[in-house]
């Protein structure tokens, strides 16, 4: 599976468009931040780069041992939990990981609902120094793969993914519980933003 991901993805165009060109997920240099990604987005921000210093926070549900396997293969780092299950476990392996390692997060996963965020991200934000990256990504042509609770989404071979990411949100060591949830819904509204904006550069 991961082979022929691979191939597909050398056919694809990826256009990115950022809003700090030092928050690019495939660089190795920059800052460590926090990447949020929707779960149906997850193939696309899988494959279109190179991962260099990448963990990621896989689900200890049926469905993610799967995805621990390519991830896996692919090198990259994984810490499994979620926010239903082992998520103090996996929340203090993030804490403790190396200061430049990337970590890329669902946070409408595992079980949804889709495109909703989740408490826990902030927090780990606060917690390791890391901003918060939000993403968006749209392919002129794919395929959907249903899903119990959400899709999944794979670009068809030549075509166009646009790649949006925002600008870094951080997150102080000192906020509040209260303060963390208003941020955590300012994080909610710029993913509804980039994912649309994609959308509409897709369909332009």
């Amino acid at each position: 599976m991961v082979c022929a991901f691979r191939l597909l993805f050398r056919t694809v165009r990826i256009r990115y468009q950022e809003c700090d060109p030092k928050t690019n997920p495939y660089s190795g240099t920059g800052p460590a931040v926090v990447y949020s990604v929707w779960h149906d987005a997850m193939i696309y921000s899988i494959f279109a780069g190179r991962h260099q210093r990448t963990v990621a926070l896989v689900s200890k549900h049926q469905d993610g041992s799967l995805l621990a396997r390519c991830l896996g293969m692919l090198g990259i780092g994984l810490v499994r939990g979620s926010s239903s299950r082992s998520g103090v476990g996996a929340l203090r392996e993030l804490i403790r990981l190396p200061e430049d390692r990337n970590i890329v997060i669902t946070p409408d996963g595992p079980r949804g609902p889709e495109h909703r965020t989740k408490p826990g991200m902030t927090l780990l934000a606060a917690k390791t120094g890391r901003a918060v990256v939000p993403s968006g990504f749209a392919a002129v042509r794919f395929w959907t793969v249903r899903g119990s609770w959400t899709d999944f989404e794979i670009p068809k071979p030549f075509t166009t993914v646009y790649f949006l990411t925002g600008a870094p949100v951080r997150c102080s060591p000192e906020s509040s519980r209260e303060e963390l949830a208003s941020i955590e819904e300012g994080i909610q509204a710029e993913m509804d933003r980039l994912t649309h904006a994609a959308h509409r550069l897709a369909k332009r």
